[in-house]
């Protein structure tokens, strides 16, 4: 069955580069290590550095020379091909309008990135260096003289501010608030340095990571073609990226190609990357038509989110030939917080029994060995598959974060002596007639009765429970779920739709349950709030529509860590209290790769642990390419 791929959503704070499918922390607590220390005139130390470590020291010195997951050797050329599903009408990845095709955001670079071998660091891609003082009041970032734009033209200072101005007026909600709330002013003291002055009731740790975590845009392009970031456009913009929009034919295929004048492919942090002359995306109608469509060769790299496709699908002559690899690689990274998730902002949801009642109906057991093949594992944290999921009754550390919540009457005392809320266990048949019972006790004690048709009825109003979907391969998940919520008594249905008009419902928030995802990441911080906070609750990544005191509470605790111990401690308090919450029914991972290929790609080995990297660092094999074309596999 397959992992949920949503709609390609506006980057905030995205994948710090191409293709990198780790989850890291643009908004994250900043120690600069391995820098010069230089004093201004009030005499006030001032580091200056190379990158960025959250607790620890960085692991790449000021002269490395390429990134040790990488092939430095790697040669350029070829072309990677893959498919999506669905239809895009946009090519600006910024805006809540339109549906933006994949890799929109390719184009763009921030200040700086993350890697795939560490967490919680950052290393200056844009900027040579980043400055600041003991109480990172403020930071100046000394941009490289030669980064440049697409077209050639300088990337400068002037751009930087732009772009912050550009976001602070017309980007997300949530990305608004968490820029004003940090930022005091942005001021241009020359055109390579640009600095950024930090609110001082803000957390410290986070100050840098905001202003490192923008991408950058060009202000002339804009002044010259009259664009808006807030709009639907097939124009992608101006950036600095590796890779430029080639062509595209809608609802088809979207075609980018590397820049040969590229600015940035000499320096250690690209050596190894973005080795590919072009990028190819394949649109596809559904699951179905795309399967087919790879094994005919219309493309040639894919990651299996099926199930049952990657038990029976893949035997077919190329894979049982070899022209066809197919293999599971190892996938370190947190679990993505798959889920069917309710709409909060709907009352009927508002009782935590009616949730509590409706996710004790899914049956992943069942799920998992009839239509899943027992590949899956169940989803119980929002940190899954990693050392921040807590387990047992909370610690006393935990506990000195959550007595207080309890003392206000925001959460239940529960929390402090029982372990973290998991997900219910089910039986071998589709329906549990135990969790059956209990979720009908559940109803019954919030008023919803049972009448003679057997609907449960509240004031009148039968429980009306709609599925949302835009894929047809969800259809043999949800429609098992949705007969078991029927026999409970509730008027329950699947509504698919097309993937336009699911963009339309489920960014005007006009559903009752969507299946979606909540990336995290090791070292959260201010991200936090564009998912579960209440500045988020406009904006499609809070699809719930969660707006707690209790979690607004945690998440500061969560930001405000100075320690790698605390932050994990405020964490694991803030996933006890989020599952509590029961907005989500979670479902399920699985910690490796289902990579199909055909045998032309190469990649480094091993692999790092936090990223598959197949658009970032694999390449292809011009003499195994040749070979396969030679014997006419391709």
């Amino acid at each position: 069955m397959p992992d949920r791929r949503p709609p390609v959503r506006s980057r905030v704070a995205a994948a710090p580069d191409l293709g990198q499918t780790m989850t890291v922390s643009l908004i994250a607590f900043a120690i600069l290590l391995g820098g010069d220390v230089a004093w201004g005139a009030s005499d006030a130390a001032v580091t200056k550095a190379h990158g960025i470590s959250t607790f620890g020291e960085l692991k790449y010195p000021v002269d490395f020379a390429h990134l040790a997951y990488v092939n430095p050797d790697a040669p350029k050329g070829g072309e990677f091909s893959m498919s999506w599903l669905g239809t895009f009408d946009s090519m600006n990845p910024y805006s809540r309008k339109g549906r933006a095709g994949l890799l929109a955001s390719a184009g763009y670079e921030d200040m700086m990135v993350g890697v795939a071998d560490e967490i919680g660091a950052l290393y200056c891609l844009l900027c040579e260096t980043v400055e600041y003082p003991d109480d990172r009041s403020w930071a100046v970032f000394n941009i490289r003289p030669e980064a440049a734009f697409s077209d050639g033209s300088p990337l400068t200072a002037e751009d930087v501010k732009f772009t912050y101005d550009l976001f602070l007026a017309e980007g997300l909600v949530s990305f608004r608030a968490v820029l004003s709330q940090y930022v005091e002013s942005v001021e241009v003291l020359d055109s390579q340095r640009v600095k950024y002055n930090f609110k001082p009731e803000t957390p410290v740790r986070d100050r840098v990571q905001v202003a490192a975590g923008l991408p950058v845009m060009s202000k002339q392009w804009f002044a010259d073609t009259g664009a808006v970031l807030d709009e639907s456009r097939l124009e992608p913009g101006l950036g600095s990226g590796p890779y430029v929009l080639e062509r595209y034919d809608i609802n088809a295929r979207i075609v980018y190609r590397r820049n040969p004048d590229y600015w940035g492919r000499d320096l250690p942090i690209n050596v190894g990357r973005a080795n590919y002359d072009r990028i190819r995306v394949e649109y596809f109608g559904d699951a179905s038509a795309a399967l087919e469509g790879f094994k005919a060769g219309a493309y040639t790299f894919r990651n299996e989110n099926s199930s049952k496709n990657w038990a029976t699908a893949y035997d077919f002559p190329a894979v049982q030939d070899g022209t066809v690899i197919k293999t599971e690689l190892p996938d370190g990274t947190i679990a993505t917080g798959q889920s069917y998730v309710f709409n909060l902002r709907r009352e009927k949801f508002q009782e935590p029994a009616v949730r509590e009642a409706i996710g004790l109906m899914f049956n992943f057991e069942w799920s998992n060995e009839t239509l899943f093949y027992g590949i899956y594992g169940r989803i119980d944290s929002f940190w899954e598959n990693s050392e921040l999921e807590p387990e047992g009754p909370p610690p006393p550390a935990e506990i000195a974060l959550l007595q207080p919540l309890v003392d206000d009457g925001l959460i239940d005392a529960s929390l402090l002596t029982e372990p973290p809320v998991g997900a219910p266990a089910s039986g071998a048949r589709q329906l549990d007639r135990a969790n059956l019972r209990r979720a009908s006790a559940l109803l019954d004690a919030a008023g919803w009765a049972v009448g003679a048709d057997g609907m449960r009825r509240k004031n009148g109003q039968t429980l009306d429970v709609e599925i949302l979907e835009d894929s047809p391969t969800f259809d043999r998940v949800h429609s098992p779920f949705v007969s078991n919520l029927k026999a409970l008594g509730l008027n329950a249905r699947l509504n698919r739709v097309d993937p336009a008009q699911y963009t339309d419902l489920t960014r005007n928030h006009q559903f009752d349950m969507v299946v979606d995802q909540f990336p995290t990441g090791y070292e959260p911080g201010s991200g936090l709030q564009q998912y579960f906070g209440c500045s988020g609750v406009e904006d499609v990544f809070n699809s719930m529509g969660l707006c707690d005191p209790a979690v607004e509470r945690l998440i500061e605790h969560v930001m405000a860590a100075d320690t790698r111990e605390t932050m994990q401690t405020a964490v694991k308090a803030l996933d006890r209290v989020l599952r509590a919450k029961r907005f989500w029914v979670p479902q399920w991972f699985k910690d490796a790769h289902s990579v199909a290929f055909f045998d032309f790609y190469a990649y480094p080995k091993p692999l790092p642990p936090y990223a598959l990297g197949e658009l970032d660092f694999w390449w292809v094999d011009e003499t195994r390419l040749e070979a396969l074309k030679a014997a006419g596999k391709i």
